[in-house]
C-alpha cells in the first residue's frame, strides 16, 4: 500500500515519506487505515460543548476566538478517476506561502463539493483551543496527521507519463486535516446527512481563504487510491476508515 502524503504546516511545505505496516495489501493512496474497529457514528466534537467562560477573555480574530483543529473525510464512488488527477495537480502546484496553502485547501474542498452526487460516506471531528494552548493545538494537528500517514506502507509518486494506463471505477477517500484560527469554522455533522456534509465542506472552503490565507495555520491532505490502477473496495473502507458513516 502506498502513500502520497502532502504536508503543509505553518506555511512551510514538506513532502513526507514513511514505511509502516498495513493490513490492506491491495490498495494505494494517500490515506489508508490499518484499524479494524468499526464505528456506527461519526466522531464529532466542537467548540459548542465548551463552557462560555472558556472564551470570554480570548482575543477575537477574523474567524472568532482561539484555534480549531479539525478533520473531514469524504468517500466517493468514482466511475472515472478525474478527481484523483485534479488532486495530484493541485498538490503539485502548491508552494509554501499562506496564499498557496489556503488555495490548496479551498481547491480540495471544491473538488469534493463538485462530486457531491458521488458521495457515499463522510465523517468529521474537531476540537477548540484557546490561544494560550497553541502548543496543544499543534500537537493535536500532528497527531491527526500522523494517524492518517501511518495508514500507509509506502509512498506513491505519481507517474509523469500523461499516457500512463489508468484503472477503472473505484471508491475514493479524501481526508483534510486543518489547524485554523478562530472558532467559526463548522466541522460538526459530516456524515449525518448530505446537507450537513455539504455545510462542513463549504464552511472550510470559505474560511481557509479569510485574511489571504493567514487564518490557516496548517493543512495536510490525503487521498486513496493513489496508484492509477489500484482499487479501493467497500470492505477496505470499512477496515481502513472506521469512522466513516454511510450517506
Amino acid at each position: 500500500m502506498s502513500i502520497l502524503n502532502f504536508t503543509f504546516k505553518l506555511c512551510s511545505l514538506f513532502l513526507l515519506s514513511s514505511t509502516v505496516e498495513a493490513f490492506a495489501p491491495n490498495n494505494v493512496g494517500v490515506t489508508r487505515s490499518a484499524s479494524s474497529n468499526v464505528s456506527s457514528s461519526p466522531v464529532v466534537s466542537s467548540s459548542t460543548s465548551l463552557n462560555f467562560f472558556d472564551k470570554m477573555f480570548e482575543e477575537e480574530g477574523p474567524l472568532g476566538k482561539g484555534i480549531t483543529v479539525g478533520k473531514v473525510q469524504v468517500a466517493l464512488s468514482c466511475i472515472d478517476r478525474t478527481i484523483l488527477t485534479q488532486l495530484e495537480r493541485a498538490a503539485d502546484n502548491t508552494g509554501s506561502e499562506p496564499e498557496e496553502l489556503s488555495r490548496l485547501a479551498n481547491e480540495v474542498c471544491l473538488n469534493m463539493l463538485r462530486q457531491r452526487d458521488n458521495w457515499i460516506a463522510a465523517a468529521s471531528e474537531s476540537k477548540w483551543f484557546g490561544q494560550d494552548d497553541a502548543g496543544k493545538a499543534e500537537s493535536l494537528f500532528n497527531t491527526m496527521a500522523n494517524t492518517e500517514a501511518s495508514k500507509f506502507e509506502k509512498e506513491y509518486i505519481p507517474s509523469a507519463d500523461a499516457h500512463a494506463e489508468v484503472g477503472g471505477p473505484t471508491n475514493v477517500v479524501i481526508s483534510l486535516v486543518l489547524e485554523i484560527q478562530g472558532d467559526e469554522t463548522d466541522f460538526e455533522g459530516a456524515g449525518f446527512s448530505i446537507e450537513n456534509t455539504n455545510k462542513v465542506i463549504s464552511s472550510i472552503a470559505a474560511d481557509v481563504l479569510v485574511d489571504d490565507g493567514y487564518c490557516l495555520n496548517a493543512c495536510e491532505v490525503f487521498w486513496t487510491p493513489g496508484d492509477r490502477k489500484e482499487v479501493l473496495t467497500k470492505q477496505d473502507m470499512i477496515v481502513d476508515f472506521p469512522t466513516l458513516v454511510d450517506l
